[in-house]
């Protein structure tokens, strides 16, 4: 992966011998933790792994195996058996993705301090991933019916983070030019204000324009950021 000055990342690090929750190592002076959380994993199941969506596959292919037995005669027991393995994958599929967002949730932490957004998570390997708001060029935010939503990040001047090791917390199809994304926050409009706020005072100390992007909601129709940069709230 390839990082401008500023950005770093360290990986490998137990999360149990952090200095501080979340972070690499012990915040420099004059730097301070403005706010930290980490995704619902009910959310995270859904939107990420797809959980739902791979229990209705397994529920179909159950009532399929159900009226082809039927039709085919292949007696009741016989039908019923292939019906209970269908459904106990399934249930075992759904289980382990499940488990995965449960885990997932557990040992993701997003952090902003007044200088930088940190990314630390990572379920067998820690991984952490310094980005100070200079090197963030645009921003945007999805929330949903329920207060809970994505916040993407746009990287500026060349910086890239390699999509494996950012996943699951990377907006979906941006391979070629990766965007790290807090998922399923609560409360996401609240913190997409926070965030939004710390990235024009950081454009503003480097004279440079940032970019809000367009509220997305699967709620009510799109609105526009206000002009003064900040995303509109839900």
């Amino acid at each position: 992966m390839s990082r401008p000055a500023g950005i770093s990342a360290a990986i490998g690090q137990e999360h149990e011998g952090e200095p501080v929750r979340g972070l690499p190592g012990r915040l420099p002076e004059g730097e301070h933790i403005l706010w930290q959380g980490a995704p619902d994993w009910r959310v995270l199941a859904r939107t990420a792994m797809r959980a739902h969506w791979v229990a209705v596959y397994f529920g179909v292919l159950a009532v399929w195996n159900l009226v082809n037995g039927v039709m085919q005669g292949s007696g009741l027991a016989s039908t019923l058996t292939s019906v209970g393995w269908t459904v106990a994958v399934g249930a075992a599929a759904v289980g382990l993705l499940v488990g995965y967002a449960v885990l997932v949730a557990r040992t993701t932490v997003y952090t902003m301090t007044n200088k930088r957004f940190v990314l630390r998570h990572g379920v067998a390997l820690s991984k952490c991933f310094n980005i100070p708001y200079r090197t963030i060029g645009a921003a945007a935010v999805k929330v949903d019916s329920k207060g809970f939503g994505d916040i993407p990040l746009s990287l500026a001047d060349g910086a890239r983070i390699a999509y494996p090791h950012l996943w699951p917390h990377v907006r979906p199809f941006t391979i070629l030019n990766p965007q790290p994304m807090m998922r399923a926050l609560p409360d996401v409009a609240s913190v997409a204000e926070r965030l939004s706020l710390q990235l024009q005072l950081a454009a503003n100390a480097a004279d440079k324009p940032f970019v809000a992007e367009p509220v997305r909601t699967t709620a009510r129709p799109e609105r526009q950021a206000p002009s003064d940069g900040q995303p509109a709230a839900a």
